[in-house]
C-alpha cells in the first residue's frame, strides 16, 4: 500500500492517541462522522484545507498525516526484515505499520541499528582476539613468564637444602621474571584498552601504511610527478608522517607511493578524466587507450575515485598465497584485518586464472546486504626467467551497485563473522550464528 494512501490510518492513530472520539473530531472540522469514518479507513482521499483543519485539531503538522514515516525509516525497516532469517514479516504492510504505529516503527529501527552496531563491534573484537599477531605474541610471553616463575618458586618451596649461591641465583631469576611479567602484562592491558582506537590498534607495518593513506584520503597530487626533486620530497614526506612509526612501515610506504607515482606517470589524471567522460567505466577501453595492464587501471581508478567518480571504489590486493596486502576499503564491503578473507571473493578465484579478468556481482552477507560489482585480475610480478615459476599478485576492484541482481553471489568478510548458514567454503563456526 502506498504511503500517500495511508493518511486516514495516521489520522485514526493520532486521534486515538489524543483520546478524542470520532464524532468529536468530525464536529470540530465540520464534517459528518460517517465521512470521517471513510477517511480513517482509507476509503476517501483527503488533502487541502480539510487535512490542515484536522491536523490543527489534533495538534500535529499536516505533513505528519500526509507523509507519515520518512523514506529512511521504511528502508531501514525493510533491512531489518531482510536480516531476520527466521521470522516472515508482512513486507507488503511495512508502510502501513510505520504509518499507524510510528513509535513502534522507530523502536524497531533503533534496535536494528543498535544490533548492527553491536555485531560490528563483536566482529572486530573477535577478529582481534582470534587472529591478532601482536596479541598472540603478548599472551605467549605472559604465559612463558608465568611458567618460569612457577618453576622457580616450586624449586625454592620444595627443595629442603639449597646452596646459598644457587638460592641467590633462583631469587634473582624470580625477581627478573616477575619484573618482566609485570611489564608484559602492563603493555598487554594498555593494548587492549586501546582496542577501540584506530591509531592505537596498529600492529603491523602494512596497517601503518594503510592508516597513512587513509589519513590523506588516498590523494597525493604532489607526488604524481616523476622528476628527481619529487623523489626527495617523497622521502621527506614519509619521514614526517605520524602513522609510520617503524622503518618497515616507512619502507612499505615509500614503495606504495612510488607505485602511485608510476601509475600516475602512465595514466595522467587529466587525461584519465577525459577518457572516463568518453567511455565511462569501460576497463578494456581505458587499458587500450593508455596501453597499461588491467591491474594498473584498477589501482589508478581506486586511488582517484574519490575525486574523479561519483562514488568511491574499493581495492583489495593479495599475493599468490592468498594473504591480503594493501587495502582501500569501501563502505559496506568489510575487509578483515587479521583473519583470512572469504574464499568466495573473485580476488582468490583470479589466482587460478592469471591474466584473465573476472567480473562477478556479489552481495555481502549481513543485515544491510549491500550489492557490489567486483572485477579481479591476477598478474605476474618481477621479470620472467627460464625454469623459474612466476610469482603473482591479484587485484580486486570493488564497485558499489544501486541494487542487487538475482544472479549475485553471496560473499562475506571472514567465516568467523559471516551469518551465512549454508556455505561450503566455511572454515570455522560463526559467532553470529552460534553466539560468542
Amino acid at each position: 500500500m502506498a504511503r500517500d494512501t495511508l493518511t486516514g490510518s495516521r489520522i485514526r492513530e493520532r486521534r486515538a492517541m489524543s483520546g478524542m472520539r470520532q464524532s468529536e473530531l468530525a464536529r470540530e472540522v465540520g464534517i459528518s462522522a460517517s465521512y470521517l469514518n471513510l477517511i480513517e479507513h482509507n476509503r476517501r482521499r483527503i488533502g487541502g484545507k480539510l487535512l490542515v483543519d484536522i491536523a490543527q485539531v489534533l495538534g500535529v503538522e499536516p505533513s505528519l498525516l500526509s507523509e507519515g514515516a520518512e523514506a529512511a525509516m521504511i528502508a531501514t525497516l525493510r533491512e531489518a526484515a531482510a536480516g531476520t532469517g527466521r521470522a516472515q514479516p508482512e513486507l507488503d504492510r511495512i508502510d502501513e505499520f510505520a504509518g499507524r504505529f510510528p513509535g513502534w516503527a522507530e523502536l524497531v529501527v533503533e534496535n536494528h541499528r543498535r544490533i548492527a552496531s553491536l555485531e560490528r563491534v563483536a566482529a572486530t573484537l573477535t577478529d582481534r582476539l582470534t587472529h591478532d599477531p601482536h596479541l598472540a605474541t603478548s599472551m605467549h610471553e605472559v604465559l612463558t613468564m608465568v611458567t618460569a616463575i612457577r618453576s622457580t618458586a616450586s624449586i625454592l618451596a620444595e627443595t629442603q637444602e639449597i646452596e646459598p649461591e644457587w638460592e641467590k641465583r633462583f631469587q634473582r631469576n624470580l625477581n627478573e621474571d616477575s619484573r618482566r611479567l609485570a611489564e608484559s602484562t602492563q603493555q598487554l592491558v594498555s593494548y587492549l584498552d586501546g582496542a577501540g582506537d584506530v591509531g592505537a590498534s596498529l600492529t603491523s607495518p602494512m596497517e601503518e601504511v594503510e592508516a597513512m593513506l587513509a589519513a590523506h584520503r588516498y590523494h597525493f597530487p604532489q607526488f604524481e610527478e616523476a622528476d628527481a626533486e619529487a623523489q626527495l620530497d617523497l622521502e621527506a614526506f614519509i619521514a614526517e608522517q605520524p602513522q609510520l612509526t617503524s622503518q618497515g612501515a616507512r619502507d612499505l610506504a615509500l614503495a606504495a607511493l612510488r607505485q602511485l607515482r608510476a601509475d600516475a606517470r602512465v595514466m595522467p589524471r587529466d587525461e584519465l578524466s577525459g577518457v572516463l567522460e568518453q567511455h565511462g567505466m569501460e576497463f578494456t577501453q581505458i587499458m587500450h587507450h593508455f596501453r597499461v595492464s588491467m591491474a594498473t587501471v584498477f589501482r589508478r581508478l581506486a586511488i582517484l575515485s574519490d575525486t574523479l567518480l561519483p562514488q568511491s571504489l574499493g581495492l583489495v590486493m593479495c599475493d599468490g598465497s592468498g594473504t591480503l596486502m594493501l587495502r582501500k576499503p569501501v563502505e559496506g564491503f568489510p575487509v578483515p584485518r587479521f583473519s583470512a578473507a572469504c574464499p568466495k571473493w573473485p580476488l582468490f578465484q583470479a589466482l587460478n586464472r592469471p591474466l584473465r579478468p573476472i567480473r562477478q556481482e556479489v552481495t555481502v552477507t549481513g543485515r544491510e546486504a549491500r550489492p557490489f560489482e567486483c572485477f579481479a585480475v591476477t598478474e605476474a610480478i618481477g621479470t620472467a626467467a627460464f625454469n623459474e615459476d612466476p610469482l603473482y599478485h591479484s587485484y580486486m576492484l570493488v564497485v558499489p551497485m544501486e541494487r542487487a541482481v538475482a544472479q549475485a553471489r553471496e560473499v562475506g568478510s571472514s567465516c568467523r563473522v559471516c551469518p551465512s548458514v549454508d556455505c561450503e567454503g566455511r572454515r570455522e563456526p560463526s559467532i553470529l550464528i552460534q553466539g560468542l
